[in-house]
C-alpha cells in the first residue's frame, strides 16, 4: 500500500466539492487572502501543529495548496489518521483554470 493520498485533478475536486466534500485549503494566510474558492475552509499547514485541529469524521477533504506539494502531505497524515482526503493536483493554479470559482481582491493578478 503507498503513502501517497489518491490524487485527483481540479476540475474533478471542483465537481466533488460542489456536493458535500470539504475543500481544505492549506495555504498561508498572505496565498488565502490574495485568491482562494469561496467554499474552502482554510486551515494553513504552518498552523496544524500549534493545538487541537477539529475535523469532522464523516467528511471526504479536498486538500488544495498552491501547487499540490503541501497539500499532499497533508492529505497523506489525514488518511493514515483515518480520514478520507484527496489531493488536488496543480493546487489553486489548476483549479481556476479548470474554471474553478474564486473570490480575489480587485488588485490581485491572476495565479498563471
Amino acid at each position: 500500500m503507498s503513502d501517497l493520498p489518491e490524487q485527483i485533478s481540479a476540475a474533478e475536486a471542483i465537481t466533488l466539492a460542489s456536493g458535500d466534500s470539504v475543500l481544505l485549503d492549506v495555504r498561508e494566510q498572505y496565498e488565502w487572502d490574495a485568491v482562494h474558492a469561496p467554499q474552502a475552509t482554510h486551515l494553513a499547514l504552518s498552523t496544524m501543529h500549534s493545538g487541537p485541529v477539529e475535523l469532522a469524521e464523516d467528511a471526504t477533504y479536498l486538500v488544495i495548496c498552491a501547487s499540490g506539494a503541501r497539500s499532499q502531505t497533508v492529505a497523506a497524515a489525514l488518511t493514515a489518521a483515518g480520514y478520507s482526503a484527496l489531493n488536488v493536483v496543480g493546487g489553486m493554479a489548476a483549479w481556476e483554470q479548470a474554471g474553478g470559482p474564486v473570490v480575489r481582491p480587485a488588485a490581485a493578478a491572476p495565479l498563471n
